[in-house]
């Protein structure tokens, strides 16, 4: 038996003037998750609880199976966990993206999609700043390039405690921190979105001396002189601890492959046990190769029991508040994952779950909490008379599977899950 899951990010909304009153998903044209509809299941699910921000760290985590009350403990450790770090008790991660702020507004949540070279550069003159004018810290907090504007800074606990206290105006760092995503600002002032909490003098103070570290840098000016957009300033969010995650094949009993361009996906599969299966010219943006993640989930299903494949381009779309690349981003998953996948899958035992993490919705330009639609179709999975794939449709079939994280356990067994009817 093979599984295919295919997550695109962010794709469910609300209706858009703009598409006649119809949401993203029913405007675009979606023949193969159509075709799933007509032969499997639709329904609601919710992957984050109202305890919990409505990120993609949380939803994820809980489409992928693990109840997110029991094992999050915050973004950034996720990302470490991407990029082959492991944090000992004492030490905590926090999510660090290159940022454009004009005038106390948060233009750009990625600066103008810096590149990853130039990221590099910026993070190591904002390392010397920071030695520079918080010497107390220099041994224990370090800033590591990841992928374009999305970055982590660490803190490496234990003898440096006491020296960091005068600076952070007590414990380093404390689980009542609160802190806000770049990407739920965009347009909106940032002067009442800064840190909150034990700790957040701190990464306030970091965050305000960064203008004067990047200020001049020669990325900065290069950029601007090309008319692009510069990396203002280092945004610091998504702050926490390492989580504890038991295996995915301890839990589940099957192997699995992750296929992403985000670091934070590539994280919770680390974290799972997954293999990882890096893709040449997947971006984590409108520009993504979706045809070349197509291919490499039919080679992986080879070897793997379960693939799945995250694109992200949906939520991007949001995010920038763009309709139209929204619904061709949705098309193009269609047309060069699903479609494609499903074939290489007719007449052999297999089954296929579509399913955003959580809403993004246009209008707001930010992540939401909320229900959002899935479908599954495949071996043992029973129709449930459903004519397409979107919100409305799934809203009307009257079935939920709740909490978002039981999905998982359900399309694993879906046979005797939908026997029995539908779960909620």
């Amino acid at each position: 038996m093979k599984h295919v899951i295919v997550i695109p990010d962010g794709a469910a909304d609300q209706p858009q003037t703009a598409l006649g009153g119809r949401t993203p998903l029913q405007a675009a044209r979606t023949p193969g998750m159509d075709a799933l509809a007509a032969a499997g299941r639709v329904g609601l699910t919710n992957h984050v609880p109202d305890s919990l921000p409505p990120g993609s760290e949380v939803a994820c985590m809980s489409l992928i199976g693990y109840d997110p009350l029991v094992s999050f403990t915050g973004r950034a450790p996720l990302e470490a966990a991407a990029q082959g770090i492991t944090l000992g008790p004492d030490d905590w991660a926090v999510r660090c993206n290159l940022v454009t702020v004009r005038d106390r507004v948060m233009e750009d949540f990625t600066a103008g999609h810096v590149s990853t070279a130039e990221a590099t550069a910026l993070l190591a003159s904002a390392q010397a700043g920071l030695a520079a004018d918080f010497p107390a810290l220099a041994a224990a907090w370090r800033f590591v390039p990841g992928v374009s504007y999305r970055n982590l800074l660490l803190y490496r606990g234990g003898d440096t405690c006491a020296a960091q206290a005068a600076v952070a105006g007590g414990a380093p760092l404390g689980a009542d921190l609160r802190t806000t995503p770049p990407h739920d600002l965009m347009d909106k002032p940032v002067a009442d979105a800064f840190p909150r909490g034990t700790g957040s003098r701190l990464l306030t103070e970091v965050m305000a001396r960064s203008a004067t570290w990047l200020a001049d840098h020669p990325v900065n000016r290069a950029r601007i002189a090309a008319g692009k957009r510069p990396a203002t300033h280092v945004w610091l969010w998504g702050v926490g601890r390492a989580p504890s995650m038991e295996p995915f094949a301890d839990r589940y009993g099957v192997s699995a492959t992750m296929i992403t361009a985000v670091d934070l996906l590539r994280g919770l599969g680390a974290l799972a046990g997954w293999k990882r299966r890096e893709v040449v010219g997947a971006t984590g943006w409108l520009d993504t190769d979706y045809a070349a993640k197509g291919r490499a989930a039919i080679e992986e299903l080879a070897t793997s029991d379960l693939v799945c494949v995250h694109v992200e381009a949906p939520d991007e779309a949001s995010h920038q508040g763009d309709v139209g690349a929204k619904v061709r981003a949705i098309e193009e998953i269609d047309a060069k994952i699903v479609v494609p996948v499903a074939k290489h899958l007719a007449g052999t035992e297999h089954r296929i779950l579509v399913c955003p993490d959580h809403p993004t919705f246009l209008a707001t330009k930010t992540h939401s909490r909320g229900a959002v639609p899935y479908v599954m179709a495949g071996s043992g999975v029973r129709a449930n008379g459903r004519a397409s794939y979107d919100e409305i449709e799934a809203a009307a079939s009257g079935d939920a599977i709740l909490p978002g994280w039981r999905l998982m356990g359900t399309f694993l067994d879906t046979a005797r899950a939908s026997a029995s009817g539908p779960s909620r």
